[in-house]
């Protein structure tokens, strides 16, 4: 977080929207994890052809991952990514079902959303645990009661938004909508992240007042 546009900002001081961008891995990022649910999404509505509608998505992501390794960026994020639509893509074409390519993101979302429940219940929210390991508060924060409200309700906020997810993509699932799924992961993707990690930093910074501000490389 200290090295994200959010890690810039200072104590007291409202992030603006190009930190948010940068802390969502900047316009790059964006790109690289809009376009290929769009890709789907445009080419199967209009073509109903499923191999095409699953197969650009994946010489998409290998075109974001020759790209970074080219300029010399970090490739994590886009590796993750060309193996995540490689997976969906498999599933879709195996099966012979479009709205398989939606199943690997209902996956991650309910094993999401089943981590930060059992966190809450065993009483280290996910949120504390990993702010504390980056504040290097390990238990400290748990003794502080403000500290630990805070993060149990962001905790919350969190499973609140893959309880949203899965609240709207599992039905269209079943229902086999899938240009409906795929408009639903655009939706429910970056903006919806994006906004809760905002909502997350300005909770914790509020507690956190303390922590310096990063020296700008």
């Amino acid at each position: 977080m200290r090295k994200t546009g959010l890690g810039q900002v200072a104590p007291g001081e409202v992030p603006t929207g190009r930190s948010l961008l940068k802390a969502v891995g900047g316009l790059r990022g964006l790109v690289e994890s809009i376009l290929p649910a769009l890709a789907f999404l445009v080419l199967y509505a209009t073509t109903k052809n499923l191999p095409l509608s699953v197969l650009v998505p994946v010489a998409l992501a290998v075109v974001f991952v020759v790209v970074r390794l080219v300029t010399r960026t970090p490739i994590t994020q886009a590796f993750a990514g060309i193996v995540g639509i490689a997976i969906s893509a498999i599933l879709a074409l195996v099966s012979g079902r479009p709205e398989a390519n939606f199943l690997p993101g209902i996956v991650v979302n309910s094993v999401s959303l089943a981590v930060l429940l059992v966190s809450i219940l065993a009483r280290w929210p996910l949120i504390g645990v990993i702010v504390g390991f980056l504040t290097n508060e390990t238990t400290q924060w748990r003794e502080q009661k403000a500290k630990r409200r805070v993060l149990y309700l962001t905790t919350w906020l969190w499973a609140g938004l893959f309880a949203l997810r899965l609240a709207v993509e599992v039905p269209l699932y079943l229902a086999q909508q899938a240009e409906w799924l795929a408009g639903a992961k655009l939706l429910l993707g970056i903006p919806l992240y994006a906004g809760m990690l905002w909502v997350t930093w300005l909770l914790v910074r509020a507690v956190y007042s303390g922590i310096p501000r990063p020296i700008s490389e």
